[in-house]
């Protein structure tokens, strides 16, 4: 069978690993919701801090993360769930082709979901966020496709001392 372009690059490419990264996708985006699951996603920037184009192999190409609680059952659930969900992403990534970063968030009702059901919810939610991304004006900077999030560390502080 041949491969297709995304079945030629390891599964890693695809994936969000650092903190870091987590982190800016939380800070530059708000929570969707979808049925079985809660998303977060942002653009990434095609340009480097000092203005040079970014020259990583993945810098074009989408990553996903997954975040699946202890609230979710013990480790062979949370195992379960989280392979079963790289499976649908790798299944459905060829959906999404604009460089964002995606984290997904499962809900409990995943564990008994079937999988071309769950296939389908996947298929669903990266097909709203490549039409969100899309939809993006060119004048708002990449990796901030919605509302930032106040820092309220500062407000906590002063209202504390006060």
């Amino acid at each position: 069978m041949p491969r297709t372009p995304m079945d030629a690059k390891p599964n890693s490419i695809f994936r969000l690993r650092k903190h870091a990264d987590y982190q800016r996708v939380y800070k530059a985006s708000r929570k969707q919701f979808a049925k079985q699951m809660s998303y977060f996603f942002a653009l990434r920037p095609q340009l480097g801090s000092d203005g040079t184009p970014l020259r990583d192999a993945d810098a074009s190409s989408p990553r996903v993360g997954l975040t699946v609680g202890k609230v979710m059952g013990k480790a062979v659930d949370r195992n379960r769930i989280k392979r079963r969900m790289r499976e649908a992403v790798r299944r459905n990534l060829a959906t999404l082709n604009t460089p964002v970063d995606v984290i997904l968030h499962p809900r409990r009702s995943v564990i008994d979901l079937d999988f071309p059901a769950l296939e389908r919810e996947v298929a669903t939610v990266f097909r709203m966020i490549q039409k969100m991304a899309d939809r993006r004006p060119a004048s708002e900077p990449a990796g901030q496709p919605g509302r930032q999030r106040e820092d309220r560390s500062d407000k906590r502080i002063s209202a504390a001392s006060r």
